[in-house]
């Protein structure tokens, strides 16, 4: 067994190519890929370790209690704008008023859309504060909260003037319930 083992080390070694330095290597140009390379770019994955840019909102979790924006928690509804988190004051998605959206057409630059959500299921916001948000030049789009998230954290990655309102979804006991991860 131990000669087999040393042989198969001995090989192993004997297969490792030995990189020597020449100046007469050329790219080749007539590299064709195989299945094998096929499969290897297939698995290509991407680990970011540091955001791009720290400066954009990004959530990280939710739960009933709140969310995770940044790496800092906020209890309850929020408002996020650029640069901002703010405590919302509404109860449900029944509490949604044109007064609770005034926040975002007051902003300078303007806001370009705002992400609404209404907790675990999406909800009706009245016709008219969508109306009224629309004729002052900013979208509304109305989501269940988990979906509100992700579309926010894409917007905001696009570069887009994005703004949310976001309601927590309710859950079991707010001392047990788990966070969920925004994908």
């Amino acid at each position: 067994m131990a000669t087999f083992a040393t042989a198969a080390l001995r090989g192993l070694t004997r297969s490792v190519p030995v990189l020597r330095p020449t100046s007469r290597w050329l790219p080749r140009r007539n590299h064709h890929l195989t299945p094998v390379d096929d499969e290897f770019f297939q698995r290509t994955t991407i680990t970011l370790l540091e955001k791009d840019s720290p400066h954009i909102m990004y959530i990280d979790t939710y739960s009933p209690r709140g969310f995770t924006v940044n790496g800092n928690r906020v209890v309850g509804p929020c408002a996020l704008v650029p640069h901002s988190v703010m405590q919302w004051n509404v109860g449900s998605h029944r509490d949604i008023t044109e007064e609770s959206f005034s926040l975002f057409w007051m902003l300078e630059p303007k806001i370009e859309i705002v992400v609404v959500g209404t907790g675990d299921r999406m909800e009706k916001v009245q016709p008219e504060i969508l109306k009224a948000m629309r004729k002052r030049g900013i979208a509304v789009e109305v989501q269940d909260t988990p979906n509100a998230c992700a579309t926010f954290n894409f917007l905001c990655n696009e570069g887009r003037m994005a703004g949310a309102a976001l309601i927590p979804p309710p859950g079991g006991s707010p001392a047990v319930a788990p966070s969920s991860h925004v994908e």
